[in-house]
């Protein structure tokens, strides 16, 4: 099975190269259009490799994502919170009622051994 985890992570591996080679020329990514940066007379820009602002994009989806999931199930994860206090308050409860019944059957030997082995 580790060889088939490391055969896929190679192949991704190699893929990720690829796209890298193939996407070498560099772009400009502006933070706002020309036309409203000469207005303002900012233009903030950052030259970068085609591969690198491609990772940001899929890096950044991923994480949103996850952000995004995380938040979701934050209410399932909250009521299992809940549901596990109460299975633990009520083997608690068991436990103690388990313990007067035999406190109780005490008085009969037969079926205190009984209790024992089942």
């Amino acid at each position: 099975m580790k060889t088939i985890r490391y055969a896929f992570w190679g192949i991704i591996l190699v893929l990720l190269v690829l796209v890298g080679l193939a996407n070498s020329s560099y772009v400009t990514l502006r933070a706002m259009p020309v036309a409203l940066g000469d207005l303002f007379g900012i233009s903030p820009d950052i030259d970068l490799p085609l591969y690198v602002v491609l990772f940001i994009g899929v890096g950044a989806g991923l994480l949103i994502g996850f952000l995004w999931e995380w938040l979701r199930e934050s209410r399932m994860r909250a009521e299992r919170r809940v549901k596990a206090r109460e299975v633990e308050r009520l083997k608690r409860e068991v436990d103690q009622l388990k313990g007067a019944a035999a406190g109780a059957k005490d008085d009969d030997d037969v079926l205190a051994l009984l209790e024992k082995t089942g």
